[in-house]
C-alpha cells in the first residue's frame, strides 16, 4: 500500500505540472488576492504583511504542503502599489520555491471607486526527484524515472481589479510563459497559463452583521474549469464565520478573528468530496495578517476584501 501511494503521488505530481493547475490554491483566497491578481497590490491602503500555511490531504504521505509570505504597500499617495511574495510548494516528489514581485497602478474614479492594473514577475526553483519513486521490488529500470530535475524558471502575469467600498471584481492571467519543466521526452511537462476571475459583495445585515458572498473561477489549460463559491458572515466586524464549496474537490469551513484593527487570524478546514476522502482526514490552512499605516495617528478602517 505504501508503494502504491508513492506511485500515486508521483503521478498526481506529474499531472499537476503537466496538465492541471500548477499554482498553489488557498481556501482563504479573499485574504491573499495578490497571489492570484497583481492588480490588487497596494489596495489595502496600508503596509500589509501576511503568512499562509496549507497542509492538504492530512494522512497521505507526500501530500501538498504550501507556505506563502506576502508583503505589500501603497506608494506615491496610494496611486501605486508594490509587493513581494515568497513561497514554498511541495507535492510528492516535486518542490517549487521562489519569489514573486508585483506592481500595480491605481486610478480613482468619479464615484470614489478604484480601478487598478498590475504586473508581476516571478523566479522559482523547480525540482522533481524522479529517482526516489519506489516502483516495487523486482521492477525493471525505467529511464523515465532515472533522471532528477532541477531548474530555475522565470515567468510573468498581469491583471485588473475594480472595487468600491462594498464590491470588487478582478481578472488576471498568470504563468504566461510556457516554460518547459524538464527535458524528459517521456514525461514532458510545461507551465501553462492560469486565468482567474473574482468577484464579491458585502451586504449590511443590521448594525452588527455583514454578509459577504464571493466567487473565484479558475481556468487552466488541460484541466476542468473550477469554481470556489464562498459565503461569510461578519459579526460586529470582529468574528467571521463561513463556508466554501470548491467544484469537484472540497467543502470548507472558515473561521476568522479580527484581533485588533491591525491583526487578523484565520483558519480553514477542507473536507474532500472526491474518492480521496477515503484516504485522508481533510486539509488545514492557517493565516495571519498584520497591517499598519504610514500615519501613526490614522485609524485603520475595517476591510473585508
Amino acid at each position: 500500500m505504501r508503494n502504491f501511494f508513492k506511485i500515486f503521488l508521483f503521478i498526481l505530481g506529474l499531472i499537476s505540472t503537466a496538465q492541471a493547475q500548477q499554482d498553489a490554491m488557498y481556501s482563504q483566497y479573499v485574504f491573499n488576492m495578490m497571489a492570484i491578481n497583481p492588480a490588487y497590490t497596494g489596495n489595502r491602503n496600508a503596509i500589509s504583511a501576511s503568512a499562509f500555511y496549507r497542509s492538504q490531504w492530512s494522512g497521505i504521505d507526500g501530500a501538498p504542503r504550501t507556505g506563502n509570505v506576502t508583503v505589500q504597500s501603497p506608494l506615491n499617495g496610494e496611486r501605486m502599489g508594490l509587493g513581494i511574495q515568497v513561497f514554498d510548494d511541495r507535492l510528492g516528489i516535486t518542490s517549487t520555491t521562489g519569489a514573486i514581485g508585483s506592481y500595480a497602478y491605481h486610478l480613482t474614479l468619479n464615484n470614489e471607486a478604484k480601478l487598478s492594473f498590475g504586473l508581476q514577475a516571478s523566479a522559482m526553483q523547480y525540482k522533481a526527484n524522479y529517482g526516489s519513486v519506489d516502483l516495487g521490488s523486482g521492477a525493471a529500470i525505467d529511464p523515465a524515472f532515472s533522471q532528477n530535475v532541477s531548474k530555475t524558471i522565470a515567468n510573468a502575469g498581469a491583471g485588473a481589479f475594480y472595487h468600491t467600498e462594498k464590491f470588487y471584481a478582478g481578472l488576471s492571467a498568470l504563468d504566461l510563459l510556457p516554460n518547459k519543466l524538464n527535458e524528459n521526452t517521456e514525461l514532458s511537462a510545461r507551465q501553462v497559463p492560469h486565468f482567474f476571475f473574482t468577484t464579491g459583495y458585502v451586504f449590511p445585515v443590521g448594525e452588527d452583521f455583514k454578509f459577504k458572498p464571493s466567487v473565484l473561477v479558475k481556468a487552466v489549460k488541460g484541466a476542468p474549469v473550477e469554481g470556489d463559491i464562498q459565503a461569510t458572515f461578519w459579526i460586529k466586524d470582529f468574528i467571521s464565520v463561513g463556508g466554501l464549496y470548491r467544484t469537484n474537490a472540497d467543502v470548507s469551513g472558515l473561521l476568522g478573528i479580527q484581533v485588533s484593527p491591525q491583526f487578523y487570524l484565520g483558519y480553514a478546514y477542507d473536507a474532500s468530496t472526491t474518492a480521496l476522502k477515503r484516504f485522508n482526514s481533510g486539509s488545514h490552512e492557517i493565516m495571519i495578517r498584520y497591517e499598519f499605516s504610514f500615519d501613526r495617528n490614522k485609524i485603520l478602517s475595517p476591510r473585508f476584501f
